[in-house]
């Protein structure tokens, strides 16, 4: 049984067959040791010192059988999280990769494209404000990509068993607040099974571009994020106590890219984005399902 464990520890050890030694070996162990002391040590040892002496040497050999099993398994429990870090980070390395060739890459082809065309028609004296203002929105966007990648390798992986979305997102408020300097509370209901990781992702970029957008464009103190729904209907508002956008359509305003480039992100997600300013503040609502039209539990609270 040594010679046993001992090819286990030296060789491939899978878990099916430490579980079936741990459970056998203490059965084994009973018995042959009961067998030897029925058929060969009568004569020498009572009935009641073998009573006494069988649980202590299970105890003995099992401590000397079963440590080594032990041992095993914390170590193959360790390569097996080891193995789940380093594809974690492959799969963090690839989804960033994607990122950066679908915006940056794009983005900047994009802008020197337009440079060149701006250049060109500097050259023949036709430069108007919408060739300088497509330049200075493709700049916006790779800016936002940039922002947006180094804050998706901040964010733990939501799938993680310590990491719940809820904290997530607290933890990206956290440090969105301290970037803006305002004041953001979280009043959240939102399921944990409402989004994937691509629209957790997806969606932090939002809430993310919402509050740089009060800060921006409101003069905002506080910051309220609310969430509520599951994975059928779900809508997160982001709600500022600031002066309001005054202007009928926020999303035109001069320099109001991020507004734009989040409609549009949502929009891809077939989520519906609203925004509504006023004298007592502004709310941008994202939804999907029926929950659109419905208001949250913190919306009454500034």
């Amino acid at each position: 049984m040594i010679l046993l464990v001992t090819g286990f520890e030296e060789g491939t050890a899978t878990y099916t067959r430490i579980k079936l030694l741990i459970l056998l070996i203490p059965t084994l162990m009973v018995g042959i040791w009961e067998f030897v002391r029925h058929q060969f040590l009568m004569p020498y040892i009572s009935m009641d010192m073998g009573n006494y002496l069988t649980p202590v040497l299970v105890f003995v050999f099992s401590i000397v059988l079963l440590l080594p099993l032990f041992r095993i398994m914390e170590r193959n429990q360790l390569e097996l999280e080891q193995k789940r870090a380093a594809t974690s980070a492959m799969e963090a390395r690839e989804g960033l990769a994607k990122e950066l060739h679908d915006g940056m890459a794009q983005s900047l082809f994009l802008l020197s494209v337009r440079i060149d065309r701006l250049e060109q028609n500097h050259k023949n004296g036709t430069v108007s404000t919408e060739n300088v203002d497509q330049i200075k929105k493709t700049v916006h966007e790779v800016n936002r990509y940039v922002r947006q990648a180094i804050a998706s390798l901040k964010v733990p992986v939501s799938g993680s068993a310590d990491y719940s979305l809820e904290r997530s997102v607290q933890e990206q408020l956290g440090r969105i607040a301290a970037e803006v300097m305002i004041d953001v509370s979280l009043d959240w209901h939102l399921l944990e099974d409402a989004l994937n990781s691509k629209e957790q992702a997806e969606l932090l970029s939002c809430i993310r571009e919402a509050i740089i957008n009060v800060r921006k464009h409101t003069r905002a103190g506080r910051v309220v994020v609310s969430g509520a729904g599951d994975k059928h209907s779900w809508k997160v508002s982001v709600a500022d106590d600031g002066a309001g956008i005054k202007h009928e359509d926020p999303f035109k305003v001069t320099g109001s890219y991020g507004l734009q480039i989040m409609r549009e992100r949502a929009e891809s997600m077939g989520w519906r984005l609203r925004l509504t300013s006023g004298p007592d503040g502004t709310t941008v609502e994202i939804a999907k399902g029926g929950l659109a039209d419905e208001p949250l539990p913190g919306d009454d609270r500034r």
